[in-house]
């Protein structure tokens, strides 16, 4: 009966490894990729069968060569019958244990495909490294490879070495344990420990190229300590593991039993006090009293090989004046920034767009995105989000399977809006929106099959209509007609499936048919992930409207936590590029990996591994290249490392003297570090605007900005960082000193004051820096919302240039107040509804609030002349109000 058990389990492992292989293969085929699961396939099976059989041929032949090295048990101390029992299973035993150990070692080895791949088809990088000048891309795919190669040779004898003692310490237990080791035997069991000595002893000479990864100075890689003791101390070592190894082998020839066990014994005194002790005590009392003398030139090879990892030295630097006012002038010549400054935020946008174009309750705005669009010829910065389909938020009772599978299938559309224009009730001022989509953009194609909420499978060519989207009272039905999708026409693809996904349903419904495909791996980052995992994948994926199509544009990067000598990031990579842009089509589900690095070597090699998958940047089409964004993800971990690798001087960075912080911000009425923001502006010296990703930086413990760093996006300049620095002897208010001035500020506090008492929240958006010509703006939005369900309404501008801060209803009447005069067309015209309130009654409503605002001030100051002025002004425009509301 066990038996037939352990059979049946068995053969459903068996049945359930070819289900999955079944289904991955007609997945990747779907697409196109099928050779891509196949490379990955054969290597996975290559690597499991000579491993499975390289570990069975060791352990067996060694446990085979135990069987018959044991000396025979006399039949004084066991019945005949009892002993041929004990044989038999032990015969069995060894089979079986040879059977389960080759299979988890070939199961271990066949997970490590990638770095087996990489290995046999790595790229150099173009760079030595500066301590053993041995190519980077030995530490990054040869090294891996030989401590992979070296740990499964190790473990492998140590395991053979347990059960051949075993079965000597059975044989010897059944004899009343009366040991007398035979020369045979102790040279049997003196070889696997020879053995096992010598793979020790590689590791040590592999173990000294992994200095360059060591933590042990003040920065990361080789330093003082690690070459002048550490590295002498594995020399050491691995000629006492070879002088052990002579021992052992000295030992079997005088039939000793003892001096194995000294060998052994000075080997590990040896790994204690040399291997360990000695580099720490070099390091405490002749590396920590003159550190920097001694680490200095080990400091510049971090500095060196940290910013070539994370691409610090294509950084170009220059001066920016930090002038403490721009000028009326500077507003008209950089028109196009003012018109593109961001005053809408992503979380109240996002709600905003929830709430006035979700539609119907099973539509939702998953993510707010900015990218930038040519629309009636000018150049503008936008935000959008698609609309994607929910179906949790289906009514209880049409939560059914038909309609979570088979109708409720696809988003439909997107909604999107320039970045700083407003209706006269404080709301976005859409470009595109509705279901159908109507704008100043088309979309022919608005249906959204792939997204980034799309977690589910669907069923699509079924006999249910799909629901399409509503149109009035009524729904527009209508079936997919794309490619994507895995066929189930046969019972048997319809068997497996529903296996696969745990659906029982896509066996028995008579919903389906010959033509009815199954789409699953949806979700975008999913989809990528899958089709490429040695990619790390940017969190913010985002859709781009192309040709009256819907894309998704998903950054990917390869990376490294085998660069030598660079300090690693948060996430530990010590290594990053942004070498490919997959796309996705939002209908479809194509996905297309265009290479954006060709000069990265991780990527090449990737390209030499799966040919069919990559494709060079030069066949992407140009209506897409105008919207590719430098990836926020990568800028993020680039501004962490360059707060101190901007320093490349080995004293100052030991110093830290100059180094720099992320400054923060008030965002949501919560203090926090202030994230990159894209933004459209022209930068100096430059003759048009352009699609930026920037961040400033202050000192460390300090709050001025010290500088800004930018990452250009736009035509043949995609990809330059530039970084501005600030002069040293003069102070520019950073970001936090101008929060807490404008919390300062007794008009705006007294304004956030009426409000609140009004039942409103108040939200404070993101924070902009705003390079302007020689000089700078700071600009925040702030917007209201209702204490419950109410619409995040734009009521504010907040503009701070120099000593003076301005808050107005619009940014053009903000500048206006700070500069004298207003600078059209700074401000886009406020879009008023139909049926909303006349443009001159919002004036004077304004007009009236700010009156208010001001006699308050005078009250408090106990200024009764300005009080009571600022009342007579406010009953004149009362008077006015009255007059043209016709009263």
């Amino acid at each position: 009966m066990p038996l037939i058990l352990i059979i049946i389990l068995a053969l459903f492992i068996i049945f359930n490894i070819a289900k999955d292989l079944y289904t991955e293969w007609l997945w990747f085929s779907s697409l196109k990729y099928g050779s891509v699961y196949a490379t990955v396939l054969k290597t996975r099976a290559i690597v499991f069968f000579l491993s499975a059989i390289s570990f069975a041929i060791i352990f067996l032949g060694n446990l085979g060569l135990a069987v018959r090295l044991v000396p025979k048990t006399e039949a004084r101390y066991w019945p005949w019958d009892i002993m041929r029992r004990l044989q038999a299973m032990l015969r069995t035993s060894v089979i079986a244990a040879t059977v389960l150990l080759s299979l988890i070692f070939g199961l271990v080895a066949q997970s490590k495909w990638e770095i087996i791949l990489r290995f046999l088809n790595q790229q150099p990088f173009g760079i030595t490294d500066p301590v053993f000048h041995r190519e980077v891309s030995f530490y990054v795919f040869s090294l891996p490879f030989l401590n992979l190669l070296q740990g499964w040779l190790l473990w492998a004898l140590i395991v053979t070495l347990v059960c051949s003692a075993g079965v000597y310490l059975l044989s010897y237990g059944l004899q009343w344990f009366k040991f007398h080791l035979t020369r045979p035997v102790l040279a049997h069991i003196s070889g696997l420990v020879v053995a096992i000595l010598g793979l020790l002893a590689w590791g040590y000479w592999l173990s000294i190229w992994e200095l360059v990864f060591s933590n042990r100075g003040v920065v990361f890689g080789a330093s003082f300590a690690d070459l002048h003791a550490k590295l002498p101390a594995q020399w050491i070592l691995i000629a006492v593991v070879i002088i052990s190894i002579g021992v052992i082998l000295f030992s079997v020839w005088r039939h000793n039993f003892r001096w194995p066990l000294y060998a052994i014994g000075w080997w590990l005194a040896a790994a204690v006090l040399i291997g360990n002790i000695y580099p720490a005590v070099v390091q405490r009392f002749q590396v920590e009293p003159d550190e920097l003398e001694r680490e200095t030139p080990y400091i510049n090879y971090n500095i060196d090989y940290t910013r070539r990892a994370f691409a610090l030295d294509r950084i170009e630097e220059q001066p920016f004046p930090a002038e403490d006012t721009p000028s009326p002038q500077d507003i008209a010549d950089n028109e196009q920034t003012v018109n593109n400054i961001r005053l809408w935020d992503t979380r109240p946008l996002k709600d905003t767009y929830n709430q006035i174009q979700s539609i119907r309750l099973y539509y939702d705005f998953v993510d707010i995105d900015v990218d930038r669009y040519t629309i009636d010829g000018q150049y503008r910065q936008v935000m959008l989000s698609a609309r994607e389909l929910s179906a949790e938020k289906l009514a209880g009772q049409a939560q059914t399977w038909l309609n979570r599978k088979l109708q409720f299938t696809h988003g439909y559309g997107l909604a999107l809006s320039p970045v700083n224009e407003i209706t006269s009730q404080g709301l976005p001022d859409l470009f595109l929106k509705d279901i159908p989509p109507v704008g100043k953009l088309t979309l022919d194609v608005p249906q959204i099959y792939f997204g980034e909420k799309t977690d589910d499978y669907i069923m699509v060519k079924t006999k249910t209509q799909e629901f399409d989207h509503p149109s009035g009272e009524d729904n527009v039905y209508g079936f997919y007609q794309g490619k994507d999708g895995v066929g189930l026409g046969s019972f048997f693809r319809r068997f497996v499936y529903a296996w696969e996904l745990g659906d029982f349903n896509i066996l028995i419904s008579n919903q389906l048919t010959q033509e009815s495909r199954v789409l699953y791996y949806r979700n975008i980052q999913s989809r990528v992930s899958h089709l490429a995992p040695f990619l790390t994948l940017d969190k913010d994926p985002y859709p781009v409207v192309i040709d009256g199509k819907l894309l998704w544009i998903q950054d990917a990067y390869t990376t490294s936590d085998r660069y030598p000598y660079s300090t690693p990031a948060a996430s530990g990579i010590n290594y990053i590029r942004n070498s490919v842009k997959a796309v996705v089509d939002a209908y479809n589900g194509d996905v297309t990996f265009y290479i954006a690095d060709p000069e990265d070597a991780l990527i090449r090699t990737y390209q030499k591994i799966f040919p069919v998958l990559f494709v060079p940047f030069t066949q992407m089409p140009e209506s897409l290249r105008v919207h590719l964004r430098y990836p926020e993800d990568m800028f993020v971990i680039q501004s962490e490392a360059y707060r101190s690798y901007h320093m490349r001087d080995a004293r100052v960075f030991y110093n830290k003297e100059d180094l720099w912080a992320i400054p923060r911000e008030v965002y949501f009425g919560t203090e926090q570090a202030m994230d990159p923001y894209y933004i459209i502006m022209r930068l100096p010296g430059e003759q048009g605007e352009e699609f930026l990703l920037m961040l400033p930086f202050t000192p460390v413990n300090k709050n001025n900005t010290i500088g800004w760093l930018a990452a250009r996006s736009d035509g043949a300049s995609y990809g330059k960082l530039l970084a501005y620095l600030f002069p040293k002897d003069r102070l520019v208010y950073g970001p936090s000193q101008v929060e807490n001035r404008i919390g300062q500020d007794t008009i705006i506090t007294s304004q956030f004051a009426l409000w609140g008492r009004g039942g409103s929240r108040i939200i404070r958006g993101n924070l902009l820096l705003i390079p302007l010509a020689r000089s700078m703006l700071y600009v925040e939005p702030v917007f209201l919302q209702a204490e419950v369900g109410g619409l995040p309404e734009l009521k504010r501008v907040i503009v701070v240039a120099g000593e003076q801060i301005a808050m107005q209803p619009t940014l053009k009447e903000a500048l206006a107040a700070i500069f004298g005069t207003p600078t059209a067309p700074a401000e886009p015209a406020v879009t008023p509804p139909s049926g909303t309130v006349p443009a001159s009654m919002t004036d004077l409503i304004n007009q009236a609030q700010q009156h208010y605002v001001q006699a308050l001030e005078y009250q408090k100051a106990g200024d009764w002349a300005g009080y009571g002025k600022e009342l007579a002004s406010l009953q004149t425009v009362l008077e006015q109000l009255a007059t043209l509301a016709g009263k």
